[in-house]
């Protein structure tokens, strides 16, 4: 609505009322003119499919940023995640979007498709790093690649609000900075364990498996179980004999997508004595990116001997 078309003859009361929407107008433009700038006071919105996105993205963004996750339960299995009218809501709001991609957290492409924004910048993590679906979509446990996504977000932070450029670099290496005492632990782990015979409910640990130089199971059983279908017997006998026989060092175990059949799996390797790692899919309350991982890390290698 514009205030130089109210004309003088008009009442004093839709005159006011007219300079009250023009403020309202004013207070929710801030960067519609496609400008990237922040009102001095006024924070970023971003979004993240995960929270361990919206971690990273709050460490970097700071004070400059208000970060909404959606996924934050973690007995939530992402593969299965139905949106609802809030997430639509913090999709609408948002400047920044964070998500994984590769066919993992598709609910945010009907999100981002039903408020669409020349204004908002949208982050795939996947598309950053090479992968598309099909390939392995746990790409957080890839840390190296992680850091490549912590410099798109930074550089999205800094178009979207240029005067805090320096504060958003400053940030970005301090996050990697904090990372050193985790890749310290996988330099150390690999150093000792590389070539070690692992075997796991689904290809969670991918990533980190390959970095640390483990030979880790990703066949039938696997993607059956990632899938949410049930493994062939073949499958099964096979894992099993594997514990059975302890021809594989321990089990790394998704704690969040759980059903009969990788429960037999993980009290049979119990009962075998072969060590269970859990390893998730959503970042642990009251935990950061860096002591999550570095946490899976030390139960890892305590599992391994030390």
């Amino acid at each position: 609505m514009s205030c130089h078309r109210v004309r003088l003859s008009r009442s004093l009361r839709l005159l006011a009322t007219c300079l009250i929407i023009l403020g309202l107008a004013g207070g929710c433009t801030r960067g519609g003119s496609g400008s990237g700038s922040t009102a001095p006071g006024s924070a970023l919105n971003v979004v993240a499919a995960e929270n361990f996105y919206g971690d990273i993205g709050k460490q970097l963004g700071g004070p400059a940023v208000r970060v909404t996750s959606i996924i934050t339960d973690p007995n939530a299995d992402p593969h299965e995640y139905e949106s609802s009218s809030d997430n639509a809501k913090a999709i609408a709001a948002a400047r920044l979007v964070i998500v994984n991609g590769a066919g993992y957290d598709t609910f945010m492409d009907k999100l981002l498709a039903a408020s669409p924004s020349r204004d908002r910048k949208v982050i795939t993590a996947a598309t950053i790093l090479g992968k598309r679906e099909g390939d392995n979509p746990h790409i957080w446990y890839d840390v190296s690649g992680m850091q490549q996504v912590a410099d798109q977000i930074t550089q999205a932070l800094q178009t979207l609000d240029p005067a805090g450029r320096d504060a958003y670099a400053m940030r970005n290496q301090r996050f990697k900075s904090s990372l050193q005492p985790l890749l310290d632990r996988m330099i150390a782990i690999k150093a000792k364990y590389e070539g070690t015979h692992l075997t796991q409910t689904e290809p969670v640990f991918g990533y980190m498996g390959d970095a640390l130089g483990l030979t880790i199971d990703d066949g039938d059983f696997q993607h059956a179980s990632e899938e949410g279908t049930d493994p062939s017997p073949q499958a099964v006998a096979a894992i099993n004999q594997e514990i059975r026989s302890h021809t594989v060092k321990a089990l790394l175990y998704n704690s969040q997508t759980t059903g009969p059949v990788t429960t037999k799996v993980k009290d049979l390797a119990k009962q075998a004595g072969v060590p269970v790692v859990g390893v998730s899919e959503t970042e642990p309350a009251n935990q950061t990116y860096q002591s999550w991982m570095l946490s899976q890390l030390s139960t890892l290698q305590a599992a391994l001997g030390g």
